[in-house]
């Protein structure tokens, strides 16, 4: 079962750098990245586009949105 406490890096295929930006910002679970507004984490140096591609499903699969604005 997925949950908010799963670990974005062990449950998705993001890119390297990517992971360095969530990670260097504090975020590692999707509880984590619920903190955030979309726009927010569009900003870190790292993530982009292709991310969201695979943050946005992972996070409405796991009942959750980012922070609204």
């Amino acid at each position: 079962m997925s949950t908010a406490d799963d670990t974005i890096a062990a449950t998705l295929k993001l890119s390297r750098p990517a992971q360095r930006a969530l990670a260097a910002a504090g975020i590692f679970t999707f509880a984590d990245l619920a903190q955030w507004t979309r726009t927010a984490v569009a900003a870190l140096h790292g993530v982009g586009p292709k991310s969201f591609v695979e943050l946005d499903p992972a996070m409405k699969a796991r009942g959750l949105d980012y922070k609204a604005p």
